[in-house]
């Protein structure tokens, strides 16, 4: 495993397939994640202005590193149609170093 930056999952949801896909896009594009995987039919339930309520999602996969994190959560944030969209970052522990050299040299500060 590379030790230049420390790996992250950056999970996400959307209300829809466009939404997703440009986030995924603008991600990619701006080297803020290596990779984003987009999966469809999330049925989701949450607790929002005082009742519960459910929505069906894409929940988005993201594949980066710890250093780029600020600039994603910031774009993630700025291109979201939510008023709080779901950001959540989990640390990798360990996975194929060739793989996560390749997440480490894709994913870039700005």
């Amino acid at each position: 495993m590379s030790d230049a930056a420390k790996h992250i999952l950056v999970i996400s949801t959307c209300p829809g397939s466009i939404s997703a896909k440009k986030i995924a896009q603008d991600l990619v594009t701006e080297k803020l994640a290596a990779c984003v995987n987009i999966i469809p039919g999330v049925q989701s339930y949450f607790s929002w202005v005082g009742k519960v309520d459910t929505a069906n999602e894409y929940m988005l996969i993201i594949k980066t590193t710890d250093d780029v994190y600020d600039a994603l959560e910031k774009r993630i944030v700025k291109l979201h149609p939510y008023e709080l969209p779901e950001i959540i970052a989990v640390s990798i522990e360990a996975g194929f170093s060739a793989y996560l050299d390749w997440v480490s040299k894709n994913s870039k500060k700005p």
